[in-house]
């Protein structure tokens, strides 16, 4: 009978599981990719020990694996600062009443993947003829995140994706080509906006303002960025604050694509 009243399950219980695994979820999605994935899974296995020991009634080991949690909680804060920012504001961005927004952060849910409407064929076209020219361009594509926040800093925009109209606008004779442009689904919602630059140490000299703006924005929020060099005529994809490598732009449309549907 005891053994009953321990399996048996109250609906503050099931509540309580698919909580702590959408946040498991949602922890995963923000670290998956980096390094900071390594650290996630080895916390994962010490929470795992610590409850394991705890069941066992191990009250040595599980007193010295549960102060090893606690005092590393402050330390785990400061490693994960840029992952808790995404996750804070993942929870709080204002796409949440999109529909196709509010299906892709429940796509665990489903089998079937939700597709892009973005046309990034013509974004990478746009970017090597512009590459080929040397024509300096900064483009960020919105995903979860809310970019409101940048988008306030710019010339607030409607415009459907073509690439003549991505390469009129970074023409260097125009008066929209300084600074970003943000876009949303399949539309350019933004431009001339005006982003943060990061202050990591490690980006080579070799970048300017562009790559370190574009790497800014994308380690505050879960925006992707692509960087046409006016110096070398380069192109450049960066996610979650780092230099994405490709061969050619077939396997750059693949990832981005890719990196959409997620």
């Amino acid at each position: 009978m005891d053994f009953l009243n321990f399996i048996e399950f109250k609906i503050t219980d099931i509540i309580d599981i698919v909580l702590v695994a959408a946040l498991l979820y949602y922890i995963y999605k923000l670290v998956k990719g980096t390094v900071a994935i390594n650290i996630f899974i080895g916390i994962v296995i010490v929470w795992a020990l610590w409850k394991l020991t705890e069941l066992l009634q191990m009250k040595m080991i599980s007193s010295m694996v549960g102060g090893f949690m606690n005092i590393g909680l402050i330390a785990l804060i400061i490693v994960f600062q840029q992952e808790i920012r995404k996750f804070l504001l993942m929870v709080g961005s204002t796409n949440f009443a999109s529909k196709r927004i509010f299906l892709r952060r429940f796509k665990f849910l489903k089998q079937e993947a939700v597709s892009t409407t973005t046309d990034v064929d013509a974004i990478i076209n746009a970017c090597e003829r512009m590459a080929s020219s040397k024509t300096g361009a900064l483009i960020v594509i919105e995903r979860n995140n809310s970019l409101d926040f940048v988008k306030s800093t710019g010339d607030t925009m409607d415009i459907k994706i073509t690439q003549p109209i991505l390469e009129s606008i970074f023409f260097k004779n125009s008066p929209l080509h300084d600074g970003a442009i943000v876009i949303q689904e399949n539309f350019i919602t933004a431009t001339r906006v005006i982003l943060p630059v990061s202050n990591d140490r490690n980006i080579p000299l070799r970048f300017g303002l562009r790559h370190r703006a574009a790497v800014g924005i994308t380690e505050k929020t879960d925006a992707l960025c692509l960087v046409v060099s006016e110096e070398t005529g380069s192109i450049s994809y960066i996610k979650n604050g780092d230099f994405i490598p490709f061969k050619n732009k077939e396997e750059l449309a693949k990832r981005i694509k890719k990196d959409l549907e997620q």
